[in-house]
C-alpha cells in the first residue's frame, strides 16, 4: 500500500512525503519505504509491476523551501514526475527522476507487450499562463525513461486510469473536471484512433481493474460524494457498494485475491478523532462476490 502523507495538510507543502506499507495479512502494517523530493510537493503515488519489479510513480510540484501562498505560484511546467522500486518489495531504490516527464503532471500507470504507459497531464505546448490542457500516453521501456506515445485527450486533461485488453486494446476511464461527467476511451495500437462515450456522473481518482471476467471502476462519485465501486459492462455503469466514507475522499487501489474476492484501498475523512477533529484516514475494505 502506497499514499501521501504531509505535516501540513492536503495543500501543495515541500513537507510532504510518500510512505510505502507491506503487510502478510492485509492487518497487520509495517513501513517498508518512505521518501521526499527537496523543494518539491509529492503526491498521487500509484504502483506498477513491471519488468519484475514493482515501482511507486508520484507526480511532484515544485514549490521551494515554502509552501506556496496560493494557486497562482504552482505552474504545471514545472511538474515533474518520480519513481522509487524494488525488486522483493522491501529494498528500495530511488527516487529517481522521471526523464521525460517535466512538464506532466503524471498519474496511474498501465503495462502491456514489454512497455510501461503512463497518463500525462500537460498545457499544450508547454504555454504560459492560461493554456489549453491535454492528455498524452506517455511509454517507456524501462519504467524511468518515458516518451510520447499518443495524444488521447486534445482539451481537458485530467486524471486518467489505463487497462489493457489481451490484443492490446486500451481501455481509459477519464475524469472531466469541467463537464463533471467521466469518460470512457478506448484504442486499439498504436493508439492514434480513440472512441469515447460519458460514461454518467462525474468521478474523482478514477480507478479501473479486471476482477476475474468483470471489470470494476471506481472513485468518488456525484452527486453522493462518497467513494463508489460500480461494475463496467457494455459501456454502461452498474453501482455495486459504496463504501463508508465523505468530505474529502477516493483514490481507491484495487488487488484481486481470487476471482469472488479482493481488497479496495481508498483515503476519506468521514470519522473525526477523540476530540472531534476531522481526519483523514487510508481504510481498506475486503469484497466478496458470491
Amino acid at each position: 500500500m502506497t499514499f501521501r502523507s504531509c505535516p501540513d495538510g492536503h495543500g501543495v507543502h515541500p513537507t510532504s512525503s510518500i510512505i510505502v506499507l507491506s503487510s502478510e495479512d492485509a492487518e497487520r502494517w509495517e513501513q517498508v519505504y518512505r521518501f521526499s523530493i527537496p523543494k518539491r510537493d509529492t503526491r498521487d503515488p500509484h504502483f506498477l509491476i513491471f519488468r519484475d519489479r514493482i515501482f511507486v510513480y508520484t507526480g511532484t510540484w515544485y514549490c521551494g523551501d515554502r509552501s506556496p501562498a496560493s494557486d497562482a505560484e504552482l505552474d504545471l511546467n514545472r511538474h515533474l514526475g518520480y519513481a522509487v522500486w524494488s525488486e522483493d518489495g522491501w529494498r528500495w531504490h530511488g527516487p529517481q527522476m522521471l526523464e521525460g516527464t517535466y512538464g506532466h503532471y503524471v498519474w496511474r500507470a498501465a503495462a502491456y507487450g514489454g512497455k510501461a504507459y503512463l497518463c500525462g497531464r500537460r498545457k499544450h505546448q508547454f504555454a504560459e499562463g492560461e493554456a489549453v490542457l491535454e492528455s498524452v500516453m506517455l511509454e517507456s521501456e524501462d519504467g524511468l525513461i518515458w516518451r510520447k506515445a499518443a495524444l488521447f485527450r486534445e482539451r481537458e486533461g485530467d486524471e486518467t486510469a489505463f487497462l489493457f485488453e489481451p490484443d492490446g486494446t486500451v481501455l481509459a476511464v477519464v475524469r472531466r473536471h469541467r463537464l463533471r461527467v467521466v469518460e470512457l476511451c478506448r484504442a486499439k495500437p498504436p493508439y492514434h484512433v480513440w472512441e469515447r462515450k460519458e460514461l454518467g456522473p462525474y468521478t474523482g481518482g478514477p480507478m479501473l481493474a479486471r476482477w476475474g471476467d468483470r471489470y470494476v471502476f471506481g472513485g468518488k462519485r456525484w452527486p453522493e460524494g462518497k467513494t463508489m465501486l460500480c461494475w463496467l459492462v457494455n459501456d454502461t455503469l452498474y453501482p455495486f457498494i459504496q463504501l463508508p466514507s465523505g468530505g474529502d475522499n477516493s483514490y481507491p487501489g484495487f488487488v484481486a485475491l481470487s476471482p469472488t474476492r479482493a481488497l479496495v484501498s481508498y483515503y476519506s475523512s468521514h470519522e473525526c478523532d477523540d476530540k472531534g477533529r476531522r481526519i483523514t484516514a487510508i481504510y481498506l475494505a475486503e469484497l466478496e462476490v458470491m
